[in-house]
């Protein structure tokens, strides 16, 4: 008897603690995919891939101060001397030496600045103006 009397003790005590327990909400469930009508095409999402954004180019003039073809070249701006590394893909146009006004188009990677393009400056030459012949005077 006793321990008939102690169960249904404990049955009283559960259904007390069971309904002070927090109801679920009743709003419906959020999915991960959102519902998708018939005429409507769901879009379908692949990995995502963090793009890592291109090195910037960036372009100096200067003189030629030293040139090892295929790799680095020397150009000394307004400023200050730079050096550039040259790789494979390093496009040069026009004969360079010392001396020589070139544009750089460089980009950054990492702590080095490596030369994308070199274009020799041509050098403006000055035309020497030629006397202009004076008007033949007329015989009359």
């Amino acid at each position: 008897m006793i321990a008939f009397v102690a169960l249904l003790t404990l049955a009283t005590f559960a259904g007390v603690v069971m309904a002070q327990t927090p109801a679920k909400p009743t709003t419906p469930a959020v999915t991960d995919k959102p519902s998708v009508s018939a005429t409507e095409k769901p879009k379908t999402e692949g990995p995502k891939i963090e793009k890592k954004e291109a090195p910037k180019t960036i372009r100096v003039s200067g003189i030629v101060a030293g040139y090892e073809s295929g790799k680095m070249i020397k150009v000394k701006g307004k400023d200050k001397e730079m050096t550039f590394d040259l790789t494979g893909d390093t496009s040069v146009k026009g004969d360079v030496k010392d001396g020589t006004q070139v544009t750089v188009m460089y980009k950054k990677e990492g702590d080095k600045m490596v030369a994308t393009a070199i274009t020799v400056v041509a050098e403006k030459k000055v035309e020497e103006k030629k006397p202009t012949p004076a008007p033949a005077e007329k015989k009359s």
